[in-house]
């Protein structure tokens, strides 16, 4: 019998065969699940926007008000979340559920604030059905997709380089292993997004490897080039608002590296 929680974040996937595409899982595993995998648990949040603490509280603890050591500065929060969103995007094309949370999304009269406008504007216009077509053009496409959301393919030209090794070789000082049937090498920008957010919340720790130390070997050589890649793709309609975000999250993150410490 399944869980609580996977129940929720099914309903509100739109159903398991929704939430399998939305993961790249077939629906007989999601039908198998009596709750969340360990290595799915971060994904199903992102898509469903369910917790991972109601999704498996065994490996996410409610963490009680009163521990105020523990708890993340609003700064900190707000990056971890902004890796996500962004991570979550360039992992599957967003479900239905996914544009509903994206056309809540607010903003400011900052660069990063108007361009989460823009995205919660380019969610409003946009259907599931078109982002699939869009995602798949952009990322997959016959043959290959418009673009190759590597790290190796941006700072050598082919795939499977010297920046994969380097991010294997992170991951395992980390204790994370490649999910089963992820498809996809470890440098693809979702992973490595997705793995500084657990970074800047302490879910994961090595020696000598923070989040700074993750985006500057990682993600700051290429990801400006990536997301700007991405605004201007032909292909990209919803997925220029995306690319915006990203410019303006690796450009943040880059200038606040180089202030004095």
């Amino acid at each position: 019998m399944r869980d609580a929680a996977l129940e929720r974040a099914i309903d509100s996937a739109g159903g398991v065969r929704a939430l399998a595409r939305s993961l790249g899982v077939s629906q007989p595993a999601i039908s198998s699940w009596k709750r969340v995998p360990a290595d799915r648990v971060l994904s199903v949040e992102a898509i469903t926007g369910v917790a991972r603490t109601d999704l498996r509280p065994d490996l996410y603890p409610d963490i009680a008000v009163n521990d105020a050591p523990l708890a993340l500065d609003e700064i900190d929060e707000a990056r971890a979340r902004e890796c996500e969103l962004i991570g979550a995007l360039l992992w599957r094309a967003p479900t239905a559920a996914t544009l509903a949370a994206l056309r809540n999304l607010q903003g400011d009269a900052s660069p990063l604030g108007m361009a989460h406008l823009a995205l919660a504007e380019a969610a409003d216009e946009a259907t599931p059905e078109s982002l699939r077509d869009e995602f798949f053009e952009l990322f997959i496409g016959v043959g290959r997709g418009d673009l190759l959301p590597y790290a190796s393919y941006y700072l050598t030209g082919f795939l499977h380089e010297r920046p994969l090794a380097l991010v294997r070789e992170d991951m395992g000082a980390l204790g994370l292993a490649r999910a089963e049937r992820a498809g996809e090498p470890e440098d693809h920008i979702a992973v490595l997004l997705d793995i500084m957010a657990r970074l800047i919340r302490g879910e994961v720790a090595g020696e000598g490897i923070d989040a700074d130390r993750f985006f500057a070997r990682h993600i700051e050589p290429w990801g400006e080039r990536f997301f700007a890649d991405l605004e201007i793709a032909k292909a990209a309609k919803f997925y220029k608002a995306v690319g915006r975000v990203g410019s303006l999250f690796v450009s943040i993150e880059a200038q606040a590296a180089r202030l004095p410490a």
